[in-house]
């Protein structure tokens, strides 16, 4: 994208934020139990539309195959694509996990008593109009649009054209089945179709609350600099585990490979191996191994190299080391301390995920403690990173950053809260002059 956004937005995509907008008002004041009661409903359509949804996304998959075969399209990006058969019960029990959440609107987070008479209550309310961009992966489509109704928020969705069918499909069969809901505004999704609908959106200031864009590091970056809307942007992973020296091997053998292959193409997935050299010699050959038969592509640095010239490894760059390669590549190097393994990860990581193997309670807590990442595992997988893992029903994108929202997120990260200010006839003045007192009492 090398253009700057033009200066108003067109008159469809400024409607449908107006109308969003509307319908979050109305879904702010729904009682929790049409929220819930709505989206049970959904998820029953969402079974019941299976084999729609299904013929839907053949339809854009064998158009991506042609893309695929061509280079135009990356396997990781045709993986995304996909819907199987299980991926229809599985996007059913998502939304229903999320109908099952408590209600997180309306929740007392402080109640101060400044005076007698004049009481403070800080309580949860929603953020108003979500707008998430995202590449294919047309199932997170019933996620994001599930955490946003129960939140009571209405939202905008831009799927990635490969996943056009799905997407219409889905969405389609999310605001049919809220015609059952009369109190439900179907106005509370809407799907934007063209990359200019994009850049309009950047320029929705007060008509959108958040836009939270999915994508690659350079896409997000471009969504944080032009953007007029708040950006929350879901980011890269570039995690990293690290194999210490108390570490069971047997244990780390068993996370490298479920933090690498159980679905290589997330961003919850390892990128780089780091690996103490005290036990570099006996568990490199045993999961090196491993990941062969798995079909994954070990780029090593140069020790690494030395240590197993017979299992001709590619050489690693320094571009390895800061590369998110979503896919069945994983980086490999050995780090003489912990100390050495912080610094590393300090450097490359991306703020997403890090994760230690020891039985050294010590070097674990100073693990735990000094990465500086929005999860820091101890002897678990990386793959734990996600919304649906953390008991969060769904999640709308994983957060690297520290404001508002950092991790997996959730039903609390779309929502905010406001101050509520009960009073008897109170006055400032009478405070300024000295005639009153603030008790600040905590209730």
């Amino acid at each position: 994208m090398s253009h700057t956004p033009a200066s108003e937005p067109s008159v469809d995509v400024a409607s449908m934020a107006r109308s969003a907008r509307e319908a979050s008002r109305k879904l702010a004041l729904l009682p929790d139990e049409i929220r819930k009661s709505a989206l049970l409903a959904i998820a029953d359509a969402i079974e019941e539309d299976g084999s729609r949804i299904l013929a839907a996304n053949a339809r854009d998959c064998a158009a991506a195959q042609e893309l695929l075969s061509s280079g135009e399209m990356t396997p990781a990006l045709f993986s995304r694509l996909r819907i199987k058969d299980s991926g229809i019960a599985q996007m059913a029990a998502r939304v229903r996990e999320v109908a099952h959440l408590p209600d997180p609107l309306g929740k007392r987070l402080a109640a101060t008593e400044l005076d007698q008479g004049l009481l403070l209550y800080k309580e949860t309310c929603p953020l108003g109009v979500l707008a998430v961009v995202f590449e294919a992966r047309p199932e997170i489509v019933p996620q994001i649009a599930s955490l946003a109704l129960k939140s009571g928020n209405a939202v905008l969705l831009k799927g990635g054209a490969e996943a056009a069918h799905s997407n219409e499909c889905l969405v389609a069969v999310w605001r049919n089945a809220l015609r059952k809901f009369p109190d439900v505004p179907q106005d509370s999704v809407h799907l934007l179709q063209s990359r200019s609908e994009v850049m309009d959106l950047l320029r929705l200031e007060g008509e959108v609350d958040l836009l939270i864009p999915r994508g690659s590091k350079e896409f997000v970056a471009y969504m944080e600099r032009h953007s007029q809307v708040p950006v929350l942007g879901h980011g890269e992973g570039i995690c990293h585990l690290f194999v210490d020296r108390a570490a069971d091997l047997s244990r780390a053998v068993s996370i490298t490979l479920d933090s690498k292959v159980e679905y290589p193409v997330a961003c919850n997935s390892i990128e780089t191996l780091l690996v103490y050299p005290e036990v570099a010699v006996t568990f490199l050959p045993r999961v090196v191994a491993e990941l062969r038969k798995a079909d994954v592509e070990v780029r090593a640095c140069p020790r690494v190299l030395a240590l197993l010239p017979a299992e001709h490894l590619v050489p690693a760059t320094e571009k390895d080391w800061s590369t998110e390669y979503s896919g069945l590549i994983l980086s490999i190097k050995i780090v003489d301390s912990l100390e050495e393994a912080l610094e590393h990860i300090h450097k490359y990581g991306s703020k997403h995920t890090e994760s230690i193997v020891t039985e050294d309670q010590a070097a674990a807590d100073r693990f735990l403690q000094e990465v500086d990442a929005a999860g820091v595992f101890h002897n678990a997988s990386t793959r734990f990173a996600d919304g649906y893992r953390y008991g969060l029903g769904a999640e709308v994108g994983i957060s690297n950053g520290k404001l508002h929202a950092r991790g997996p997120m959730g039903i609390e990260g779309l929502t905010t809260y406001k101050y509520k200010l009960r009073g008897s006839g109170q006055i400032v003045s009478e405070y300024s002059a000295g005639l009153r007192h603030f008790k600040h009492k905590p209730l």
